[in-house]
């Protein structure tokens, strides 16, 4: 079983998003801002694409599930995102990395859904960025 991390969330899983409702209410703990540093946003299909890049910044939630969610929603979220670990059809990777949290500036080390190598490479030839980093101002 992977790492008990917290999910940081940029799209669709956040508050007020259509699959927030579907998938975390009622299975966390805690719900914050955060930033990704190191990371930018790209327009997918009505999601989202987050992008490694050292420039960038992501903004999102930081989200701590209830310990005894914590296995069924890891399955959940891996199955929304398509993810399958050493798959290489994945459109997305789970991978942690340092949030930081918006309330005291601490980070935080934590899950978030990147871009795939090969889809990364065609968003940076022909994507559409989101240059200000938060999905939800599109």
């Amino acid at each position: 079983m992977s790492e008990r991390l917290p999910f940081f969330v940029y799209g669709t899983l956040r508050p007020g998003e259509r699959n927030h409702d579907l998938f975390l209410r009622g299975r966390t703990r805690a719900e914050e801002p955060g930033r990704l540093a190191g990371a930018v946003l790209y327009r997918g299909p009505g999601y989202p694409y987050a992008v490694e890049d050292r420039q960038g910044l992501v903004h999102g939630e930081l989200v701590t599930a209830r310990p005894e969610e914590y296995d069924g929603l890891l399955v959940a979220l891996d199955a929304l995102e398509e993810y399958a670990p050493g798959d290489p059809g994945n459109l997305y990777e789970r991978v942690a990395r340092d949030i930081v949290r918006e309330s005291d500036g601490r980070p935080v080390r934590a899950w978030v859904y990147l871009a795939a190598p090969s889809v990364a490479q065609r968003l940076r030839a022909h994507g559409r960025l989101i240059d200000n980093g938060d999905w939800r101002t599109t």
